[in-house]
């Protein structure tokens, strides 16, 4: 699994703009998944083209959640790509997507790759497997750690968890973890660093993380 992050609040590279909002790039199992759009268009396309992202290269969008900052560059994004595009229950229907699927349930991307569905608050993130177990891609967080590793866990032990993580204070829950990567809007990221400093990586677009 190879995930690049395209759009955060933070950048790693003078060549990246910074902005509001969340967008990653996951490559695994001969899958290229598109997660979350961030905030605008124009800013998720320019940091697209500074990666050596190509649009056409994308199978699948998934969107984690509704806010604007998670779904605002979609639109752009399917003008010039017009990709299928998987969306939690209760998120509106973009125009321009070849298809669109909604995640009620868990569900099945590909092969190795999942939904975990629709949780509280309206949300869904990645599950990817790797050696070991699987990594979780989450937009915010906003079901709460707990509850998403929980629905990561009927798939296998979650290994990574990679994304935002909001005002997630149980800090205990991480210790399981390989690999943890606070992005967008986690408020507790220099505490996690801190508490897991062998583990804890910085985030930021233009980031690249590698699992087995």
């Amino acid at each position: 699994m190879k995930l690049t992050v395209i759009y955060d609040n933070e950048s790693l590279r003078d060549d990246l703009a910074a902005d509001w909002g969340f967008a990653c790039l996951v490559e695994a199992h001969g899958r290229t998944i598109l997660f979350d759009t961030g905030a605008r268009g124009e800013l998720l396309l320019g940091n697209m083209e500074a990666l050596g992202i190509e649009p056409a290269r994308i199978d699948e969008v998934v969107i984690s959640h509704g806010h604007w900052d998670h779904v605002g560059g979609l639109e752009a994004l399917l003008k010039v790509h017009g990709c299928p595009v998987v969306l939690p229950r209760g998120c509106a229907a973009p125009r321009g997507a070849a298809e669109v699927r909604r995640a009620a349930k868990q569900l099945q991307l590909a092969g190795g790759i999942w939904s975990t569905g629709t949780l509280r608050g309206g949300e869904q993130s990645l599950v990817v497997a790797v050696a070991g177990g699987v990594a979780v891609v989450a937009g915010c967080a906003h079901p709460g750690v707990a509850a998403i590793l929980q629905a990561a866990r009927r798939v296998g032990p979650p290994r990574a968890l990679i994304g935002g993580l909001h005002g997630f204070s149980d800090l205990e829950q991480l210790a399981p973890l390989d690999l943890v990567c606070p992005l967008h809007c986690t408020r507790r990221k220099e505490e996690i660093a801190a508490r897991y400093p062998d583990r804890a990586v910085r985030g930021g677009a233009g980031l690249v993380l590698s699992l087995d």
